[in-house]
C-alpha cells in the first residue's frame, strides 16, 4: 500500500472511530431552565454480562459551558436519594455551579433506574391520608403492587431489578464520558451521590481530575442503621441548641427535651389533626414511626428544623398540624416536583443490594429512633430481588486526585 493510500485509510479509520465514540446530541429545553441545553440518549445493556441482551436508554444533558475557550474536563453532577434525577435536580442546582459553568460543560446524567433512563418509579404517597400513611400494612401493599407494576417493564421483574447497583451505574457513566469525548471530568456528588462518586473512582481512577464529596455516605455505610444514629445526633444537636439560646428558644420552651419525651412515649395514639395536604380533618392513629419520620425531614433543612420547637411543644399539647406540615414541607407539600421525588424501586433496589446484607452486624442505633428504618428495609428486602455486589465495592482506595470533603455534624442522613 502506498503512503498516501496509507495515510487515507489511516485518516478514515480514525474519523470513523471517532464517530463511533461520539453519541450525537440535540438542542433540548428542561422545564425551569432558562437556556437551551443539548441531551443525549445512550442504549445500554440491561446486564452488563450480556451486552446483546435487554437493552435500556440512558438519558443526560449537558449544560455547554459559557466561554469559547472553554476546558476539556466537564463537571458531573452526581444526585441523591438513591433515586434521584439528576436531570430534574439540575435547575435547582444550576445557580450554585454558574461559575464552573463558565469555562466547564455540566453534564447530568439520569442514573439507571431514575428519571428518564429505564426509569423504577412506584406509585406517588401524596394523595394517601394520615391514616394510611401511618399504618404499616398500607404501605406492605403499596410496595407489593409497585413491584408488580414493575414487573410488566421489559427491565423490570425479579431478574431486571438486580441490575441497578451502583457499580453497574458507574459503568454507565463511564460510557457516557466516552461518548462525549472528556478525557476526565470533575465529580460533585452529594449524600448518596457520594458513594456514587466513590465507586466510580475505584473503577475509573484514572478519569477523575477533582472530586467534591457533599455529606458523605461511604459504601461501607449502612444507610438504614446510619439514619437512626445520625438522626438522633442531629435532633439532640437541636435541643442542645434551644437550651443553649437563653433569650430565646430555652426561655420560649424550657422543657422541650422533656416534652418530647412525653409526646414520643405516650404513642400510639388515636388523635385528629388537619392534613398538610388537603387541609381537611382527619382523626388517624398516631405511631412513634410516623412521628419519628415527621421530625427527621425538617431536620435536613435548617430553615424548616428552627421551626421544630414550636412545633414539638404544640405537639405535645395535642396540636399537631405544624409537625405534620414540617413532614412534608421538604418535598414541597402537594404534589412533589420532579427533583425531590425519588424513584422508590431504584432506591430499594440500591439498598437491599447493597446495604442490607450488612445490616445484621450494625448495632449502634439512636434512643429515640432505634430501628424504625432499618426495620422498615429489613421487610421491604426480604421480597425485593438483590443484585450482586463485588466485595471491593465496600473498599475506598486511596484517590489518585484531590478530593474536597464536606461533612456537617447535624445532618441527618450523613
Amino acid at each position: 500500500m502506498s503512503l498516501r493510500r496509507w495515510s487515507g485509510a489511516l485518516l478514515l479509520l480514525l474519523t470513523s472511530l471517532a464517530a463511533g465514540a461520539q453519541t450525537p446530541m440535540t438542542p433540548c429545553r428542561i422545564e425551569g431552565m432558562p437556556n437551551e441545553l443539548q441531551c443525549g440518549v445512550m442504549k445500554r445493556p440491561l446486564d452488563p454480562a450480556r451486552p446483546q441482551g435487554v437493552q435500556i436508554e440512558l438519558h443526560y444533558a449537558v449544560v455547554p459551558a459559557m466561554a469559547r475557550n472553554k476546558q476539556p474536563d466537564p463537571v458531573l453532577l452526581l444526585a441523591g436519594g438513591p433515586g434521584q434525577s439528576a436531570i430534574s435536580l439540575a435547575p435547582a442546582v444550576l445557580s450554585r455551579l454558574s461559575r464552573l459553568n463558565n469555562r466547564r460543560d455540566l453534564v447530568f446524567i439520569d442514573q439507571r433506574g431514575t428519571g428518564r433512563s429505564a426509569p423504577l418509579q412506584c406509585a406517588d404517597d401524596v394523595d394517601l391520608t394520615l391514616a394510611e400513611a401511618a399504618d404499616d400494612k398500607v404501605q406492605a401493599r403499596r410496595l407489593a403492587q409497585c413491584r408488580q407494576d414493575l414487573a410488566l417493564l421489559p427491565y423490570g421483574g425479579d431478574e431486571g431489578l438486580r441490575f441497578f447497583t451502583t457499580t453497574i451505574a458507574m459503568q454507565d457513566f463511564e460510557a457516557v464520558r466516552e461518548a462525549l469525548g472528556a478525557p476526565q471530568w470533575n465529580l460533585v456528588g452529594a449524600s448518596y451521590g457520594t458513594r456514587a462518586a466513590l465507586e466510580y473512582q475505584r473503577q475509573y481512577p484514572g478519569r477523575v481530575r477533582r472530586t467534591v464529596l457533599d455529606g458523605v455516605a461511604p459504601p461501607d455505610m449502612v444507610l438504614p442503621a446510619s439514619f437512626s444514629v445520625d438522626g438522633q445526633a442531629a435532633l439532640d444537636a437541636l435541643f442542645a441548641a434551644c437550651e443553649t439560646d437563653a433569650a430565646g428558644c430555652a426561655k420560649q420552651y424550657p422543657a422541650l427535651r422533656e416534652r418530647w419525651q412525653q409526646l414520643l412515649h405516650g404513642l400510639p395514639r388515636k388523635v385528629s389533626a388537619l392534613s398538610p395536604r388537603t387541609g381537611l380533618p382527619e382523626t388517624f392513629v398516631l405511631t412513634p414511626e410516623l412521628l419519628l419520620r415527621a421530625v427527621r425531614a425538617p431536620l435536613y433543612a435548617p430553615a424548616l428544623a428552627a421551626a421544630l420547637p414550636a412545633a414539638i411543644d404544640a405537639a405535645a399539647s395535642g396540636r399537631y398540624e405544624g409537625l405534620l406540615g414540617l413532614g412534608v414541607a421538604l418535598g414541597g407539600g402537594g404534589k412533589r416536583d420532579s427533583s425531590s421525588r425519588l424513584a422508590m424501586g431504584m432506591h430499594f433496589s440500591v439498598i437491599c443490594a447493597e446495604d442490607l446484607p450488612r445490616l445484621q452486624g450494625t448495632e449502634a442505633a439512636g434512643a429515640d429512633f432505634a430501628r424504625v428504618d432499618a426495620h422498615m428495609y429489613e421487610q421491604a428486602c426480604k421480597t425485593w430481588p438483590r443484585g450482586v455486589v463485588p466485595p471491593a465495592f465496600y473498599t475506598v482506595p486511596p484517590a489518585q486526585s484531590p478530593v474536597l470533603v464536606l461533612s456537617g455534624g447535624v445532618d441527618p442522613a450523613t
